[in-house]
């Protein structure tokens, strides 16, 4: 369903029949509403980005609610699309640490070099942000932070309160590095001039990893 690397992993989880019953739901209201990202995309951050590649998490809360924006990766639209306010604020950021002008919104680069890009929530009715907050897919995700976890030296970027709830559910010898949201509301109270893909890129370099490149 994943990959094989995931499949392995979390085959006690997508083989039960709590997470079955779930996903069986959610194939129901894709028949019956307009649900981003496509069906098909749902999974796109496990399928760009093996478990045993993973470097680098940065969380998101659910998906773009818009249409043709949500592409299955946190914080990433469609090639050619507007980029959203969170998202401009992060290439902004980029710019202002390594001079880096990004305008290509698909994120699908990151995650190619080991960039989790997972949202907690992984689908969104059409024009109703949160539709599917509170739903075993917050359960799902926390065991699959917790399972990158295990692994160790694995960097979290937690942008603003609800990403950084989850520094719960990430066990001991891993880097977090805490900002606010990138979000017009909050970029201003510590994300902007945090420096922190660089900072993000010193630790890597710091315990033998590859850096990533930042562009898009």
């Amino acid at each position: 369903m994943l990959n094989n690397n995931w499949d392995v992993v979390l085959s006690d989880i997508i083989n039960s029949e709590k997470f079955n019953n779930f996903f069986n739901s959610i194939k129901e209201e894709y028949k019956k509403e307009s649900i981003f990202p496509k069906f098909e995309d749902i999974f796109k951050a496990f399928k760009l980005t093996d478990y045993d590649g993973v470097k680098v998490v940065i969380l998101g809360q659910d998906p773009y609610h818009g249409e043709n924006q949500a592409n299955g990766l946190a914080f990433s639209v469609e090639s050619g699309q507007i980029l959203p306010p969170s998202l401009r604020n992060i290439f902004k950021e980029i710019n202002n640490d390594f001079g880096i002008v990004n305008t290509n919104g698909d994120l699908s680069s990151w995650a190619n070099q080991g960039v989790f890009l997972l949202n907690s929530v992984l689908t969104v009715k059409k024009s109703k942000p949160g539709s599917f907050s509170n739903t075993y897919w917050e359960e799902f995700t926390d065991i699959v932070i917790n399972r990158i976890s295990k692994r160790k030296n694995i960097v979290f970027l937690l942008w603003g309160k609800y990403a950084q709830s989850k520094e719960s559910v990430i066990e001991d010898g891993n880097y977090i590095i805490k900002t606010s949201h990138p979000s017009p509301f909050s970029v201003y109270r510590g994300f902007r001039d945090s420096k922190i893909f660089s900072e993000t890129n010193k630790i890597l370099k710091n315990i033998g990893s590859e850096e990533i490149d930042w562009r898009t």
